[in-house]
């Protein structure tokens, strides 16, 4: 995405069920930055992953095997999906919104975005039609409560 027309690289990480765990905007899309977004999510997490996903840019290689060679490093071909498709909304605001103009504000609407993604992202598929609204109705009751405050 550019912003101030400066490219930066959106690097997000998300969870097994599509929920996003944690996202950083950086100019650099090489294998320090790799390493500084695992570095973060290794210190905010506190656990070593089992396994994480990737998409095939080389400096992911370089940040697994540097900093949790341990874990399972899968790049194949559709294994990624669960991240590109976290990107979709994001992009589609930013086109809306006509490109963010600082830092700064891309920061601060992908933090309430990614809150207000997780809290509406059910997962329909995957649970009963009575589930789902009761699930539903909580989101939409968490959501009044937030917006009342």
């Amino acid at each position: 995405m550019r912003i101030d027309g400066v490219q930066h690289y959106l690097w997000r990480a998300v969870d097994q069920d599509g929920e996003i765990v944690d996202f950083f905007l950086q100019r650099r899309h090489d294998a320090k930055a790799a390493k500084r977004f695992f570095r973060r999510l290794l210190k905010i997490h506190r656990d070593e992953p089992r396994k994480i996903v990737t998409d095939k840019l080389r400096s992911y290689g370089v940040a697994h095997r540097e900093l949790i060679p341990d874990t399972i490093h899968d790049t194949s071909q559709y294994a990624n999906n669960h991240a590109e498709l976290s990107h979709q909304p994001m992009r589609v605001r930013e086109r809306v919104m006509r490109r963010f103009k600082s830092i700064r504000q891309a920061q601060r609407f992908l933090t309430v975005h990614a809150a207000v993604y997780n809290l509406f992202n059910l997962g329909r598929h995957l649970i009963s039609a009575t589930h789902y609204r009761f699930f539903r109705l909580r989101a939409l009751a968490s959501w009044k409560y937030a917006a009342a405050l």
